[in-house]
Protein backbone atom coordinates (compact mmCIF):
# COMPACT_ATOMS: atom_id res chain seq x y z
CA UNK A 1 0.00 0.00 0.00
CA UNK A 2 1.70 3.36 -1.24
CA UNK A 3 2.66 6.13 1.95
CA UNK A 4 0.72 8.74 1.15
CA UNK A 5 -2.26 7.39 1.25
CA UNK A 6 -1.08 5.06 4.66
CA UNK A 7 -0.46 8.47 5.80
CA UNK A 8 -3.99 9.85 5.00
CA UNK A 9 -5.85 7.24 6.93
CA UNK A 10 -4.32 8.10 10.05
CA UNK A 11 -6.13 11.28 9.91
CA UNK A 12 -9.24 10.15 7.69
CA UNK A 13 -12.59 10.14 9.33
CA UNK A 14 -14.98 7.21 8.85
CA UNK A 15 -17.79 9.48 6.79
CA UNK A 16 -19.96 7.88 4.79
CA UNK A 17 -20.39 8.96 1.04
CA UNK A 18 -23.25 6.48 0.13
CA UNK A 19 -25.99 7.16 2.15
CA UNK A 20 -28.74 4.28 3.16
CA UNK A 21 -31.81 6.78 2.48
CA UNK A 22 -30.93 6.64 -1.57
CA UNK A 23 -30.71 10.43 -2.72
CA UNK A 24 -30.64 11.44 -5.88
CA UNK A 25 -28.13 11.19 -8.07
CA UNK A 26 -27.61 14.64 -8.70
CA UNK A 27 -27.42 15.19 -4.91
CA UNK A 28 -25.11 12.40 -4.45
CA UNK A 29 -22.82 13.98 -7.58
CA UNK A 30 -22.64 17.21 -5.51
CA UNK A 31 -21.91 15.08 -1.89
CA UNK A 32 -19.10 13.70 -3.79
CA UNK A 33 -17.66 16.64 -5.36
CA UNK A 34 -17.72 18.57 -2.02
CA UNK A 35 -16.03 16.11 -0.70
CA UNK A 36 -13.42 15.89 -3.37
CA UNK A 37 -12.91 19.71 -2.99
CA UNK A 38 -12.71 19.30 1.18
CA UNK A 39 -10.11 16.35 0.61
CA UNK A 40 -7.74 18.70 -1.87
CA UNK A 41 -4.77 18.89 0.65
CA UNK A 42 -4.56 15.42 0.73
CA UNK A 43 -4.40 15.33 -3.35
CA UNK A 44 -1.53 17.64 -3.63
CA UNK A 45 0.07 15.99 -0.55
CA UNK A 46 -0.28 13.03 -1.83
CA UNK A 47 0.81 13.83 -5.60
CA UNK A 48 3.50 15.08 -3.65
CA UNK A 49 4.72 12.13 -1.48
CA UNK A 50 4.01 9.92 -4.53
CA UNK A 51 6.74 11.55 -6.55
CA UNK A 52 9.32 11.34 -4.04
CA UNK A 53 8.59 8.31 -2.91
CA UNK A 54 8.94 7.13 -6.28
CA UNK A 55 11.98 8.16 -6.60
CA UNK A 56 13.64 7.74 -2.90
CA UNK A 57 16.73 6.02 -3.20
CA UNK A 58 17.04 6.47 -6.95
CA UNK A 59 20.67 7.56 -7.64
CA UNK A 60 19.29 8.99 -11.37
CA UNK A 61 15.78 10.33 -9.69
CA UNK A 62 13.64 11.85 -11.91
CA UNK A 63 15.82 10.44 -15.17
CA UNK A 64 14.32 7.19 -14.79
CA UNK A 65 10.87 9.77 -15.78
CA UNK A 66 12.66 10.43 -19.30
CA UNK A 67 14.65 7.12 -19.94
CA UNK A 68 11.61 4.99 -20.86
CA UNK A 69 10.12 6.87 -23.67
CA UNK A 70 13.09 8.40 -25.00
CA UNK A 71 14.50 5.07 -25.26
CA UNK A 72 11.23 4.22 -27.24
CA UNK A 73 11.52 7.60 -29.53
CA UNK A 74 15.01 6.31 -30.05
CA UNK A 75 14.40 3.21 -31.43
CA UNK A 76 11.42 4.25 -33.08
CA UNK A 77 13.22 7.12 -34.87
CA UNK A 78 16.34 4.30 -35.79
CA UNK A 79 14.08 1.97 -36.85
CA UNK A 80 11.33 4.26 -39.18
CA UNK A 81 13.31 6.70 -40.03
CA UNK A 82 16.86 5.38 -40.44
CA UNK A 83 16.43 2.00 -41.13
CA UNK A 84 13.09 2.03 -43.47
CA UNK A 85 13.55 5.76 -44.44
CA UNK A 86 10.20 6.55 -43.34
CA UNK A 87 9.51 10.20 -44.51
CA UNK A 88 6.59 12.68 -43.97
CA UNK A 89 4.76 14.03 -46.39
CA UNK A 90 5.21 18.25 -47.13
CA UNK A 91 8.18 18.05 -44.73
CA UNK A 92 11.88 17.42 -45.62
CA UNK A 93 13.80 18.83 -42.36
CA UNK A 94 15.69 16.52 -40.57
CA UNK A 95 14.34 16.43 -37.55
CA UNK A 96 10.29 16.24 -39.08
CA UNK A 97 9.71 12.57 -38.50
CA UNK A 98 11.71 12.61 -35.03
CA UNK A 99 9.51 16.14 -33.79
CA UNK A 100 6.23 13.93 -35.05
CA UNK A 101 7.08 11.03 -33.49
CA UNK A 102 7.75 12.40 -30.21
CA UNK A 103 4.89 14.42 -29.99
CA UNK A 104 2.59 11.37 -30.33
CA UNK A 105 4.99 9.17 -28.17
CA UNK A 106 4.29 11.74 -25.50
CA UNK A 107 1.00 12.39 -25.53
CA UNK A 108 -0.09 8.52 -25.99
CA UNK A 109 2.41 8.12 -23.27
CA UNK A 110 0.41 10.77 -20.99
CA UNK A 111 -2.92 9.23 -22.03
CA UNK A 112 -1.96 5.11 -21.34
CA UNK A 113 -0.42 6.04 -17.99
CA UNK A 114 -3.44 7.99 -16.63
CA UNK A 115 -5.36 5.38 -18.34
CA UNK A 116 -3.68 2.69 -17.07
CA UNK A 117 -2.96 3.51 -12.95
CA UNK A 118 -6.50 4.75 -13.06
CA UNK A 119 -8.11 1.60 -13.39
CA UNK A 120 -6.04 -0.36 -11.36
CA UNK A 121 -5.57 1.88 -8.59
CA UNK A 122 -8.93 0.47 -6.90
CA UNK A 123 -6.93 -2.98 -6.66
CA UNK A 124 -3.62 -1.37 -5.06
CA UNK A 125 -5.47 0.72 -2.88
CA UNK A 126 -7.72 -1.93 -1.55
CA UNK A 127 -6.56 -2.60 1.72
CA UNK A 128 -7.25 1.41 2.57
CA UNK A 129 -10.87 1.23 0.97
CA UNK A 130 -11.76 -1.76 3.28
CA UNK A 131 -10.68 0.21 6.55
CA UNK A 132 -11.43 3.75 5.82
CA UNK A 133 -14.60 5.68 3.90
CA UNK A 134 -13.16 8.25 1.99
CA UNK A 135 -13.70 9.99 -1.19
CA UNK A 136 -12.76 7.19 -3.64
CA UNK A 137 -12.42 9.72 -6.73
CA UNK A 138 -9.14 11.35 -5.15
CA UNK A 139 -7.14 8.31 -5.96
CA UNK A 140 -7.87 8.66 -9.84
CA UNK A 141 -7.27 12.64 -9.64
CA UNK A 142 -4.07 11.55 -7.53
CA UNK A 143 -3.04 9.29 -10.40
CA UNK A 144 -3.88 11.85 -13.13
CA UNK A 145 -1.57 14.78 -11.13
CA UNK A 146 1.16 12.45 -11.15
CA UNK A 147 0.79 11.79 -14.39
CA UNK A 148 1.20 15.35 -15.14
CA UNK A 149 3.78 16.01 -13.52
CA UNK A 150 5.97 12.82 -15.56
CA UNK A 151 4.56 14.66 -18.82
CA UNK A 152 5.52 18.45 -17.75
CA UNK A 153 9.28 16.48 -17.14
CA UNK A 154 9.54 14.77 -20.32
CA UNK A 155 8.10 17.98 -22.47
CA UNK A 156 10.13 20.33 -20.86
CA UNK A 157 13.17 18.61 -22.47
CA UNK A 158 11.47 18.10 -25.62
CA UNK A 159 10.74 21.41 -25.75
CA UNK A 160 14.75 22.26 -25.70
CA UNK A 161 14.85 19.26 -28.50
CA UNK A 162 12.68 21.99 -30.43
CA UNK A 163 14.53 25.42 -29.76
CA UNK A 164 17.58 23.68 -30.21
CA UNK A 165 16.66 22.55 -33.28
CA UNK A 166 15.27 25.46 -34.41
CA UNK A 167 11.50 24.62 -34.47
CA UNK A 168 9.79 25.75 -31.14
CA UNK A 169 6.31 27.01 -32.43
CA UNK A 170 4.92 29.93 -31.45
CA UNK A 171 1.70 31.03 -29.89
CA UNK A 172 -0.17 28.20 -31.02
CA UNK A 173 1.86 25.89 -28.42
CA UNK A 174 -0.43 27.48 -25.67
CA UNK A 175 -3.16 25.42 -28.22
CA UNK A 176 -1.84 22.25 -26.49
CA UNK A 177 -3.48 23.14 -22.99
CA UNK A 178 -6.16 22.38 -23.93
CA UNK A 179 -5.18 19.52 -26.28
CA UNK A 180 -3.06 18.33 -23.14
CA UNK A 181 -6.55 19.05 -20.56
CA UNK A 182 -8.82 16.97 -23.13
CA UNK A 183 -6.30 14.14 -22.62
CA UNK A 184 -6.38 14.01 -19.48
CA UNK A 185 -10.15 14.37 -19.60
CA UNK A 186 -10.93 11.00 -21.41
CA UNK A 187 -8.08 9.10 -19.94
CA UNK A 188 -9.59 9.38 -16.08
CA UNK A 189 -12.79 9.12 -17.20
CA UNK A 190 -11.89 5.66 -18.68
CA UNK A 191 -9.45 4.50 -16.26
CA UNK A 192 -12.44 5.39 -13.52
CA UNK A 193 -15.01 3.65 -15.44
CA UNK A 194 -12.80 0.41 -16.37
CA UNK A 195 -11.25 0.67 -12.38
CA UNK A 196 -14.75 -0.04 -11.38
CA UNK A 197 -15.66 -3.16 -13.66
CA UNK A 198 -12.14 -4.28 -12.80
CA UNK A 199 -12.86 -4.49 -9.45
CA UNK A 200 -15.99 -6.62 -9.89
CA UNK A 201 -14.58 -8.73 -12.82
CA UNK A 202 -10.67 -8.92 -13.08
CA UNK A 203 -10.42 -10.29 -16.48
CA UNK A 204 -11.12 -6.11 -17.71
CA UNK A 205 -7.53 -5.17 -16.34
CA UNK A 206 -5.96 -7.99 -18.40
CA UNK A 207 -8.47 -7.04 -21.80
CA UNK A 208 -7.51 -3.21 -21.39
CA UNK A 209 -4.10 -4.36 -21.88
CA UNK A 210 -4.36 -6.18 -24.95
CA UNK A 211 -7.09 -3.57 -26.25
CA UNK A 212 -4.17 -0.80 -25.79
CA UNK A 213 -1.52 -2.32 -27.65
CA UNK A 214 -4.03 -2.44 -30.37
CA UNK A 215 -5.17 1.22 -29.99
CA UNK A 216 -1.22 1.96 -30.01
CA UNK A 217 -0.75 1.16 -33.58
CA UNK A 218 -4.46 1.96 -34.85
CA UNK A 219 -3.19 5.51 -34.18
CA UNK A 220 -1.43 7.58 -36.31
CA UNK A 221 2.33 7.80 -33.89
CA UNK A 222 4.85 5.99 -35.81
CA UNK A 223 2.87 6.18 -39.68
CA UNK A 224 1.31 9.20 -41.18
CA UNK A 225 -2.64 8.96 -41.81
CA UNK A 226 -2.21 9.92 -45.40
CA UNK A 227 -0.45 6.59 -46.52
CA UNK A 228 -3.62 5.15 -45.25
CA UNK A 229 -5.87 3.89 -47.45
CA UNK A 230 -9.36 6.83 -47.73
CA UNK A 231 -11.57 4.15 -45.79
CA UNK A 232 -9.23 3.41 -43.26
CA UNK A 233 -8.51 7.57 -42.84
CA UNK A 234 -12.43 8.08 -42.32
CA UNK A 235 -12.40 5.09 -39.87
CA UNK A 236 -9.96 7.37 -37.56
CA UNK A 237 -12.51 10.06 -37.30
CA UNK A 238 -13.93 7.36 -34.39
CA UNK A 239 -10.72 7.15 -32.95
CA UNK A 240 -10.36 10.14 -30.27
CA UNK A 241 -6.81 9.77 -29.76
CA UNK A 242 -6.17 9.88 -33.62
CA UNK A 243 -7.66 13.61 -33.30
CA UNK A 244 -5.91 14.73 -30.07
CA UNK A 245 -2.82 13.39 -32.08
CA UNK A 246 -2.84 15.17 -34.69
CA UNK A 247 -4.27 18.62 -33.25
CA UNK A 248 -0.70 17.53 -31.50
CA UNK A 249 0.83 17.28 -34.70
CA UNK A 250 -0.58 20.87 -35.82
CA UNK A 251 0.91 22.85 -33.43
CA UNK A 252 4.29 21.26 -32.78
CA UNK A 253 5.21 20.35 -36.45
CA UNK A 254 3.36 22.45 -38.50
CA UNK A 255 3.41 25.29 -36.00
CA UNK A 256 -0.16 26.16 -36.55
CA UNK A 257 -3.35 26.21 -34.75
CA UNK A 258 -5.33 23.39 -34.55
CA UNK A 259 -8.58 22.40 -36.43
CA UNK A 260 -10.88 22.92 -32.74
CA UNK A 261 -13.65 21.36 -34.74
CA UNK A 262 -11.63 17.85 -35.46
CA UNK A 263 -11.48 17.61 -31.35
CA UNK A 264 -15.24 18.00 -31.26
CA UNK A 265 -15.81 13.75 -31.41
CA UNK A 266 -13.07 13.51 -28.69
CA UNK A 267 -15.40 15.14 -26.56
CA UNK A 268 -17.92 13.51 -27.48
CA UNK A 269 -16.29 10.51 -26.09
CA UNK A 270 -15.22 11.99 -23.35
CA UNK A 271 -18.47 13.40 -22.02
CA UNK A 272 -20.05 9.50 -23.00
CA UNK A 273 -17.18 8.03 -20.55
CA UNK A 274 -17.48 10.53 -17.78
CA UNK A 275 -21.67 9.95 -17.57
CA UNK A 276 -20.74 5.75 -17.53
CA UNK A 277 -17.99 6.97 -14.65
CA UNK A 278 -20.03 8.77 -12.63
CA UNK A 279 -22.78 6.53 -13.35
CA UNK A 280 -21.28 3.23 -12.23
CA UNK A 281 -19.28 5.59 -9.56
CA UNK A 282 -23.12 6.27 -7.70
CA UNK A 283 -24.41 2.48 -8.47
CA UNK A 284 -21.57 0.54 -7.46
CA UNK A 285 -19.03 2.58 -5.46
CA UNK A 286 -20.71 1.34 -1.97
CA UNK A 287 -20.09 -2.17 -3.42
CA UNK A 288 -16.59 -1.81 -4.09
CA UNK A 289 -15.47 -2.25 -0.64
CA UNK A 290 -17.11 -5.58 -0.29
CA UNK A 291 -15.59 -7.16 -2.97
CA UNK A 292 -11.75 -6.16 -2.60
Amino acid sequence: MNRPLTLFAVHCAPVSYWPRDGPPEKDMVKQHVSAILEYRDFIFASIRREFQIKYLNSVLGAVWTVINPLALILIYTLVFSRIMQARLPDFDGTYAYSIYLCTGVLLWGLFSEIAVKAQTVFLEQASLLKKVNFPRLCLPIVVAGNGLINFAIIFALFGVFLTLVGSLPGMPLFALLPIIALTVWLAVALGIALGILNVFFRDVGHFFAVVLQFWFWLTPIVYPVSILPAAAQNLMRFNPLASLIAAAHDVVLRQTWPDWQSLLPAVGVAIVMSVVAVRLYLRHGAEMQDEL
